[in-house]
């Protein structure tokens, strides 16, 4: 609910309508509304789409502070800023508090899931960089299935409509670092 306050505060600020924020996320109103009514969980693709259209930082959205660290910025393991916004997948913001960043690097956790469960697929403006740290998992991507073991990665068009699916039964862990 914080973040979707979030959104419509920094709506209104930058002087968007409802509508234009639709239209520019190429969301239905009804979507859109659902957003910023907190009535559904964002996506990770759209909370960089909705920072984007409203020229924040994903910290803003995510924190309601502006990153202020410019020289650099350390987070401890198990600290960083959890960005849980997809059913599927848990994330964890590295570097929340850096200003100014060309880059966006997570943890990132899928769990594993029944093996008949349906694929949900995202996409987002920019780059992804994939490097599996613990476990194994099958990447989709426009058709194509890569499964990527402990120590593979995968760098990829992030607008292209993507998944991820752990394997064996086991949640698999990756440092995903993504651009614009």
């Amino acid at each position: 609910m914080q973040v979707a306050s979030r959104i419509k505060e920094l709506r209104i600020i930058s002087g968007f309508s409802k509508e234009q924020m639709a239209q520019k996320l190429e969301l239905s109103q009804v979507e859109y509304d659902a957003f910023e009514e907190g009535k559904v969980d964002i996506p990770a693709s759209y909370l960089f789409k909705i920072a984007h259209v409203l020229n924040v930082e994903l910290t803003v959205l995510l924190t309601g502070e502006e990153p202020r660290l410019h020289r650099y910025s350390v987070v401890r393991k198990g600290k960083g800023k959890g960005v849980n916004r997809r059913e599927q997948y848990k994330y964890m913001s590295l570097a929340y508090k850096y200003k100014n960043k060309k880059a966006e690097p997570f943890l990132v956790e899928v769990p594993p899931t029944p093996e008949n469960a349906p694929i949900e697929y995202n996409s987002h403006p920019g780059q992804e960089y994939n490097y599996v740290i613990e476990g194994r998992m099958k990447v989709f991507i426009n058709g194509y299935e890569i499964i990527l073991n402990e120590g593979d990665s995968l760098y990829f068009d992030s607008g292209a409509d993507h998944a991820m699916k752990a394997l064996d039964n086991k949640p698999c862990k990756f440092l995903a670092i993504i651009t614009e």
